[in-house]
């Protein structure tokens, strides 16, 4: 698949026979070839014209728009998938209490399970106690969450194993320069949660394609209830990626300096609205430099691109690969082909 990145603030795209224009100020960036493209994302406000619409339409390219800060906005839809029985089975079986509760017990175990592991072995490698008692208290949460027969009481696990985790994600951080105080979002107020924000939203959107491409409806899920605009199901398989595949990028870049503290423009604003991209300049809290955003997503395509071995098969696949092999194990789940949900689980890989 073919992804293109739209970064540069206030541009606009246009047609121009097989190629779509990058334009700002009536100057020409880049040329972006329709051949292969299936994704366009658009960070911030560049405009498309009528006739690039229609082509994207056409062609079925799927198109997202995040805001200048990297929070999903929205999608351009085409028609749906052609499989109606599974969203059927999806209907059915996470309109059943116990079902949506068992997918929300294995949802937030995956995630609190891969949490515990990554403190433990950073904690273990730097001799540092605070990121050992934590991954062990993980664990704790993830063996609790399996008992619970309350959905409540797994979300309220769930918000009480994040909170212990980022209480002790700064002595992950092994440079100066970066502080981190806590997990803040909507919007970001620090350079470290906007990498985190923003690595996250790709990975939601990693997700949300793999369950339009089997046939899913992204906006039933179990753990995360139903909410206009909100791809519930996808913000649910998400879960289990964000340590091994947001938080693991994220510390890789900024420990190995690849970012720094000089990369960011920092404000302390007292209103985050805005009406348009000049007025939005001076409102965000941090903002990437357009330079490092785009070095940003050429680490990220690269960082998905990397070989791994599938846990179940043992054939090599990437990091995408492995997204939606997740995905299609959960469409089997729904449609009664398998027992159990089975997250992934860091500790299976090889």
């Amino acid at each position: 698949m073919d992804r293109m990145y739209v970064l540069e603030p206030g541009s606009t795209l246009r047609k121009s026979g097989r190629n779509l224009r990058l334009m700002k100020n009536d100057v020409l960036l880049g040329e972006i070839p329709l051949e292969n493209l299936e994704q366009l994302t658009l960070l911030g406000f560049a405009s498309l014209s009528g006739a690039v619409l229609d082509t994207l339409i056409r062609h079925r390219v799927e198109t997202v728009l995040l805001s200048p800060t990297g929070s999903f906005r929205a999608r351009l839809m085409v028609d749906e998938h052609k499989h109606v029985q599974r969203r059927q089975a999806q209907y059915l079986r996470l309109s059943d209490n116990a079902t949506a509760l068992r997918v929300a017990r294995a949802v937030v175990q995956g995630k609190v399970r891969n949490a515990a592991r990554f403190l433990s072995q950073r904690g273990a490698a730097s001799g540092n106690g605070e990121l050992l008692r934590a991954g062990a208290q993980l664990k704790g949460i993830a063996d609790f969450v399996e008992k619970q027969e309350d959905m409540e009481t797994v979300r309220g696990l769930e918000g009480l194993a994040g909170n212990l985790y980022f209480s002790v994600f700064r002595h992950l951080i092994l440079v100066p320069g970066f502080s981190f105080t806590g997990r803040n979002r909507r919007p970001p107020l620090d350079p470290v949660n906007a990498l985190l924000s923003f690595v996250y939203t790709l990975l939601t959107l990693e997700v949300l394609t793999a369950v339009k491409w089997v046939g899913l409806d992204p906006y039933l899920g179990a753990l995360h209830v139903v909410d206009y605009g909100r791809p519930s199901l996808a913000c649910d398989l998400v879960e289990e990626w964000r340590t091994f595949l947001g938080d693991r990028f994220i510390l890789g870049l900024i420990n190995r300096r690849a970012v720094g503290p000089e990369d960011f423009i920092v404000r302390t604003v007292t209103c985050t609205d805005g009406v348009d991209e000049e007025d939005l300049k001076g409102k965000r809290p941090v903002e990437m430099k357009p330079a490092v955003a785009r070095a940003f997503i050429q680490s990220y395509e690269k960082w998905m691109a990397n070989g791994i071995r599938c846990p179940e098969t043992g054939d090599r696949t990437d990091y995408r690969g492995l997204i939606r092999r997740q995905v299609r194990r959960f469409n089997r789940y729904l449609l009664g082909e398998l027992e159990s949900y089975e997250p992934f689980l860091w500790s299976r890989v090889k």
